[in-house]
């Protein structure tokens, strides 16, 4: 593995001086000649226009050299101050030199680390019974043989075509070959912990992959038909009820299966599972549920409702009918509903809390019993990518609220920012009793929301 590397600080705000800039070696010239030259001037000036009135030349030698030290003193501290706030600026500027990887600031270089530590990490094994296994497990780093599984190598066939493959050291159709092989023998995915039941939200989870990788759809239709005709209210009651498992299923579909009728029938259960909030205006927002009992409101919930609707509305549309209409008042009001946090600071308030939650469905086998499926969340991260999606943005721009948009966007980035190390999140032990762990899925949400604000960011010049 590649010795890791620190990670330099974001730029210093614009017009902050550099060490060595002009401002800078002035100041420290008069810090340290300056500084006496004023004192004693202020010292000439005073003696000279004290009046005689005082009690003899004493007194006035005494006041004006009081104030002419005092003068040189703060001219001192201050020159000191600047000095000393260049000096940390360069060197929160160090670390690895953006000179030497081509990079030309932080944001490239936390691209570039990531991908290095991506490329390090993989694992290659030879399964007896599947052949060749390219990938990574559910984490970097775990101390357990490190054998790809479906849902670590799905994310990280995300990152490689987020990261642009700049090298040929990975190739995608390792990682795709990967994920078919790593398939149950019945058809479909699950997570590590959920044994050989195929689980929808999974599944749509390695479609969407697949598909954006570009796939042909022909391809994937089988396992997309298995996917749909397996997540109904009578087979996956419980998945059906989750606002998490709802919005992974509805994303992964869009993109491996834009047509599927099951869309519009997850759209509408999502919309429909909106509760209003009376903290926060009675606007709708969702819970962890969308059945009763919904749940407190959650923004980490809600930042998932407005992502997977707003995609859902520019491949199904939203003005054809009536379904469509609560879909886009629902993504509306919840847009509203994060933009209404009452707390601050916003890069610290309680909106973005991570959050951990369990998926309990009745075992196939023995309905008795549950499957357990632990769910963590980088809510922040989720914030970030909500606030900045089309339908976002023009809720904020036609309602005056591009000012609380952006402070709450920018809350929220500082936030995803501050939890990587080289391109890489770890999710903290927390009161959960988890050890510190570095989950894929979660330096893959930290990278896109990263990506998109980029994106969102570029003004070309001219």
């Amino acid at each position: 593995m590649r010795s890791r590397r620190p990670q330099p600080a974001p730029p210093a705000p614009d017009g902050e001086p550099a060490a060595g800039s002009p401002p800078v070696r002035f100041v420290g010239w008069l810090g340290g000649l300056g500084a006496a030259a004023a004192g004693y001037a202020v010292f000439q000036a005073l003696f000279g226009v004290l009046p005689d009135s005082l009690d003899g030349s004493a007194a006035r030698y005494l006041i004006s050299g009081v104030s002419g030290l005092g003068t040189f003193v703060a001219v001192w501290l201050a020159a000191a101050l600047l000095r000393a706030r260049a000096a940390a600026g360069g060197q929160g500027g160090g670390g690895r030199d953006a000179r030497g990887t081509g990079a030309s600031g932080p944001l490239p270089l936390v691209f570039a680390s990531a991908y290095d530590a991506l490329v390090d990490q993989v694992s290659v094994v030879d399964d007896p019974r599947r052949g060749r296994l390219t990938g990574w497990p559910h984490s970097l780093g775990e101390s357990t043989p490190s054998w790809p599984t479906s849902v670590g190598t799905a994310y990280g066939l995300h990152m490689m075509l987020d990261l642009g493959m700049p090298d040929g050291r990975l190739g995608t159709g390792d990682l795709v070959e990967t994920l078919w092989r790593l398939r149950l023998p019945e058809g479909g995915w699950s997570a590590r912990s959920q044994g050989y039941e195929a689980r929808p939200e999974v599944t749509a989870l390695v479609l969407g992959a697949l598909a954006r990788a570009g796939v042909p759809a022909d391809r994937l239709d089988a396992e997309v038909e298995r996917c749909t005709a397996a997540f109904t209210r009578e087979h996956d009651r419980a998945g059906w009820e989750s606002t998490h498992v709802v919005t992974t299923v509805l994303r992964g579909l869009l993109r491996a299966a834009p047509g599927s009728p099951l869309l519009s029938l997850l759209r509408e259960a999502l919309a429909d599972g909106a509760i209003s909030d009376g903290r926060r205006d009675h606007l709708r927002c969702w819970g962890y549920r969308l059945q009763p009992p919904y749940g407190r409101p959650s923004p980490l919930h809600t930042a998932q409702a407005v992502v997977a609707l707003d995609r859902s509305a520019r491949v199904l549309g939203e003005d054809a009918d009536a379904r469509g209409e609560r879909a886009r008042t629902a993504r509306e009001d919840g847009i509203r509903w994060l933009l209404a946090c009452p707390d601050a600071p916003h890069d610290t308030c309680p909106d973005l809390e991570n959050l951990h939650e369990e998926v309990r469905r009745p075992r196939s086998d023995d309905p008795s019993r549950h499957e357990v499926l632990g769910v963590r969340h980088f809510t922040a991260s989720w914030l970030v990518r909500a606030l900045l999606t089309p339908g976002a943005v023009a809720v904020a721009r036609a309602e005056g609220l591009e000012d609380e948009w952006r402070i709450r966007l920018d809350g929220a980035l500082a936030a995803v920012w501050a939890g990587q190390t080289d391109g890489i999140w770890v999710w903290g032990r927390g009161g959960d009793g988890t050890q510190l762990r570095r989950p894929m899925w979660m330096t893959y949400q930290g990278l896109s929301a990263l990506r998109a604000h980029a994106v969102w960011m570029y003004r070309p010049s001219g």
